[in-house]
């Protein structure tokens, strides 16, 4: 797929999938016309880098950890620096929180929504639209002049 097409389906701009590749967190294979082609995979992939990002994980980061993206064969821990461990835990214990406050917040909002359902299960209903005063019916029921 082009690039184009991997944009409509991540919904990560052209640009930023520039950037990916720029940042050696994606490889295209070109075209003979030099456009960049992705195949299936890469949908995944760019989803992932996302959600990395997201977490807070800059780009150094996140290319170091892409290869355990695709399982244990992959790996390559010759470059894992003291910095790098060090910066990998102090990421993961804060992911750790940032999911234990989401967590909680969810488990909030359910048990909210529970409340709200079982007490007034009624008052939920959704009301009668209002008359539409452009409508010859409504304008006459409005006025009282419907037969």
């Amino acid at each position: 797929m082009r690039i184009g097409q991997l944009s409509e389906r991540t919904g990560t701009s052209r640009r930023l999938l520039r950037y990916y590749e720029e940042q050696g967190l994606l490889v295209s294979d070109r075209a003979p016309n030099g456009y960049r082609e992705y195949d299936e995979r890469y949908v995944e992939r760019v989803l992932q880098i996302r959600g990395l990002l997201d977490a807070g994980l800059p780009t150094r980061i996140i290319r170091q950890i892409l290869p355990c993206l695709n399982g244990p064969g992959a790996l390559y821990v010759s470059d894992a620096t003291p910095e790098t461990i060090a910066t990998l835990e102090h990421e993961r214990d804060r992911m750790t929180e940032r999911i234990h406050f989401l967590v909680r917040n969810r488990d909030a909002i359910a048990r909210y929504l529970d409340a709200v359902l079982r007490a007034a299960p009624t008052a939920l209903a959704v009301p009668a639209p209002a008359p539409d005063p452009t409508s010859a019916a409504d304008r006459d029921r409005v006025r009282g002049t419907l037969r």
